[in-house]
């Protein structure tokens, strides 16, 4: 474990109170460079009730969104770079149902970069019994904008790219991930990142909400309703794991941009996943969100960096200009989702106190 030296302090500070100002009961941390990991540490427990279990460096996060950019680009990107798929061609290509004049101009392009015309989102998990029925609601809903006129953060878009990435790799999303995962394991040590974490992990898993509709509270069941309905593996949430392996991830991704020979990706795939679109006024990359005044990594960070955030409060931003990133993982939805900008406070002052802590070590 590297342990919090005197610069981090500030950022330290602030996960703390955070606790007892019950934005979250637990969080873990995870700070470093291409090569090392210089502060990681864990706050915090389970739950709000006493005697709660603590949160370690083990435990385990449901990412929620992470899983945008962690498993579901990285097979993009896998199966960009072995030819069986192109970023340009139609989403009919591969998912039935997307071959209407409506939705024929859609393409892989503008799901990755959420400019593809699709809602925020739609309670799947209320009208549809299974993922068939919940990709043909996706095709039949009302476009909320003409393809690539704007950009809007969109679930359902990484829903339908899920099932064509599948499709074209002729394997399920967790599969596809497994594969890649497998590459990115140390030589010694865990790599806990996946799809439908093991039962053996039960005991190390942070809870997210209590769920009424499902009625009990979530332990390695994905929080995301339309997730669960797709049997908890899907484009836009799913993934579980620990800071130490989001932050192994992170470190390829870095290695991945400098040109070295990494597993992840190419440098030139990897430059064009986290290079921002050329979409007027969007923050967004293909998956990846990028620095803007109001993003979740502050305004410190370098007008370099990329992230992404995950409802149920988990954070991943990296900086390439300082070669620094910052896992920040917590369980803000328990027991109950509130309010986001409580969470989103916290990410931003973290994410400077890091910065500033950086500049001057």
């Amino acid at each position: 474990m590297a342990a919090p030296s005197a610069p981090f302090q500030v950022a330290r500070h602030i996960i703390a109170k955070a606790i007892a100002s019950r934005v979250y009961p637990a969080a873990v941390v995870e700070v470093g460079t291409s090569d090392a990991v210089v502060w990681t540490e864990a706050f915090g427990a389970f739950t709000y009730d006493a005697g709660a279990p603590r949160a370690t460096l083990e435990t385990v996060f449901d990412l929620a969104s992470l899983t945008k950019v962690v498993a579901t680009a990285s097979v993009a990107m896998r199966l960009v770079e072995t030819g069986a798929v192109r970023l340009d061609a139609p989403v009919g290509t591969w998912v039935s149902g997307w071959n209407s004049e409506a939705l024929r101009a859609i393409t892989l392009r503008d799901l990755l970069g959420h400019c593809a015309g699709l809602p925020e989102w739609a309670p799947l998990s209320n009208t549809c019994a299974n993922r068939a029925e919940a990709l043909t609601a996706i095709s039949r809903c009302e476009r909320a904008y003409a393809p690539r006129f704007t950009s809007r953060y969109s679930d359902l878009g990484f829903i339908v790219l899920g099932a064509a990435l599948e499709a074209a790799g002729r394997a399920p999303l967790d599969v596809s991930w497994e594969r890649i995962a497998v590459q990115l394991r140390p030589a010694s040590g865990p790599f806990d990142l996946m799809f439908r974490p093991p039962d053996q992990w039960c005991d190390r898993i942070a809870p997210t909400r209590v769920d009424a509709g499902r009625g009990y509270p979530l332990v390695g069941e994905v929080d995301d309703d339309n997730a669960h309905l797709l049997g908890d593996v899907a484009g836009h949430a799913g993934l579980f794991g620990t800071a130490g392996a989001l932050g192994r991830f992170a470190r390829a991704v870095m290695t991945s941009l400098q040109g070295e020979a990494g597993v992840l990706a190419r440098p030139d795939t990897m430059r064009t996943f986290v290079t921002p679109t050329t979409i007027l006024g969007s923050s967004r990359a293909l998956a990846w969100d990028t620095m803007r005044p109001t993003s979740s990594c502050g305004d410190r960070m370098s007008p370099a960096a990329f992230g992404h955030t995950g409802f149920t409060g988990t954070s991943l931003w990296i900086d390439p200009q300082r070669q620094l990133y910052v896992v920040l993982l917590t369980n803000r939805v328990h027991p109950h989702a509130g309010p986001a900008e409580p969470i989103q406070q916290v990410r931003r002052a973290v994410h400077d106190a890091v910065i500033d802590a950086w500049n001057v070590r």
